[in-house]
């Protein structure tokens, strides 16, 4: 009974679409998007107000690709939404030269209900998944799993939607908390199109791709076919329960460092980097004002840094302390350290860094032994225990200002003699390493032509 029922009724939803098809082929769009959102509501069992048709998707920068000049392709009520199971136009693109080709996945009402991207799911505001948000936030899912339930808490839904402009959030994400230290870490401010590259090829994998450089797929092997990663579902993602990419944010989130204030209580400036000349004075001034007051603030344009400078330590340390891993200003995450004092060594410096030996190389050598008591000279006292002192050696045989004959290789070098006994004439210091100038024929100025003067007389001299 139920298979006959089941076939005559396809019979007859198949009779309805095509007499439908050919009353449309003379009506004009706006009547054929009216008949098929009839016959949509007939076959599907929806109210024709739970049938969206828009005309631009809700997409993360992400999804939507770096380029400005996009082309997406519309399919009116194409396929049903993949959480609440209602048909919803779908829109295809490719996101960018050797992306893949997305599309929506989810209605805007399911959309506007979690504040999510239709394709991606992760969030508009943060980029994170829903179960992260929702954990840092403190909310509950109120969604219904059941279908009737489901339809029920929709309709309501998209009731209240309509009262408002379009971008406040429905539910409890309306009246969450607007900040939180977790999500400042783990938001994201720059897109992620890695994210859009395309699957990679199975058969490429197996060694069975003959397509080459036309294969639309990646030729890569996959990192880990056990890696939770790879096992994602779009309903966990979407209700925010056993998400892998979650699980591994709450994880990185618990295991960042913490910045601790230096033992120097006189340091209380705070280095600011990442700039990249998108923030200025002011944008740092209205942000650090609130933890105390400021002694001046510095920007170092060619390295991109700033330094903020606080009167007091304990406003320093407050500030640190609120704006480490979570200070974004212009849609940048900046990198927020403490400063150190002009004496101090930089942490990074070769002196700190302690290096282990290298085996198999010798030592050094030890240092030398201390000379022995006997060898050491007597003071100018003559205290006792001293050494004896050395003795005088004897006067040369030769009488003083008498030259001492040369030894026989050394007699044709001619000495001066010395001056008299008495006599007030000095004698010049030795001139070591001083040798005359040597002159070279090359650098006599009238050699050449170099002397015109020289140069004419020679010239008629010779006619």
């Amino acid at each position: 009974m139920s298979k006959s029922t089941n076939t005559y009724n396809r019979q007859n939803w198949e009779t309805s679409l095509s007499n439908a098809k050919n009353k449309t082929t003379s009506q004009s769009p706006t009547k054929r998007e009216f008949t098929s959102e009839i016959i949509l509501s007939a076959c599907f069992g929806f109210g024709r107000e739970a049938i969206q048709s828009t005309d631009f998707p809700i997409l993360c920068q992400t999804c939507l690709g770096d380029n400005p000049y996009i082309r997406m392709t519309k399919e009116a009520h194409g396929k049903e939404c993949k959480i609440c199971v209602r048909p919803f136009s779908v829109f295809r693109w490719c996101p960018g030269k050797g992306m893949r080709y997305k599309k929506t996945e989810v209605c805007q009402t399911c959309s506007k209900l979690k504040n999510i991207c239709q394709t991606c799911l992760l969030d508009l505001e943060y980029g994170l998944p829903v179960q992260v948000r929702d954990s840092a936030l403190g909310l509950t899912d109120s969604v219904p799993k059941s279908d009737v339930n489901k339809e029920y808490y929709t309709q309501n839904m998209e009731k209240q939607l309509a009262n408002t402009d379009g971008t406040t959030a429905a539910g409890e994400l309306e009246r969450a908390e607007a900040k939180n230290d977790l999500l400042l870490k783990l938001a994201r401010t720059t897109p992620y199109y890695q994210r859009n590259k395309p699957h990679i090829c199975s058969f490429w994998v197996k060694g069975e791709c003959n397509r080459g450089d036309e294969c639309p797929y990646r030729h890569e092997m996959p990192s880990d076919p056990n890696d939770p990663l790879s096992r994602q579902n779009i309903k966990d993602r979407y209700y925010g329960v056993k998400d892998p990419v979650a699980n591994k944010l709450l994880k990185r989130a618990s295991a960042m460092p913490s910045l601790k204030p230096p033992e120097d209580k006189t340091i209380t400036t705070l280095y600011i980097g990442g700039l990249e000349g998108r923030v200025s004075v002011e944008d740092l001034r209205d942000h650090f004002y609130q933890f105390g007051e400021i002694r001046s603030i510095n920007i170092v344009q060619r390295q991109q840094c700033a330094f903020v400078c606080f009167t007091t330590r304990v406003a320093a340390e407050l500030a640190a302390e609120r704006s480490f891993n979570k200070l974004i200003l212009q849609g940048r995450r900046l990198k927020v350290m403490w400063g150190r004092s002009q004496g101090q060594a930089p942490p990074d410096s070769k002196s700190s860094v302690k290096l282990t030996p290298v085996p198999g190389l010798p030592g050094a050598l030890p240092p030398p032994p201390p000379p022995p008591a006997s060898s050491t000279t007597a003071d100018s006292t003559g205290a006792a225990g001293s050494a004896p002192p050395v003795p005088m050696l004897p006067p040369p045989p030769h009488a003083i200002g008498v030259i001492p004959p040369l030894p026989p290789a050394m007699a044709h070098f001619r000495l001066p003699p010395p001056p008299p006994p008495g006599s007030q004439a000095s004698i010049p210091p030795p001139m070591r390493g001083h040798r005359p100038p040597v002159h070279y024929p090359s650098q006599d100025p009238h050699r050449l032509g170099t002397g015109k003067q020289n140069y004419s007389n020679e010239s008629k001299a010779s006619n």
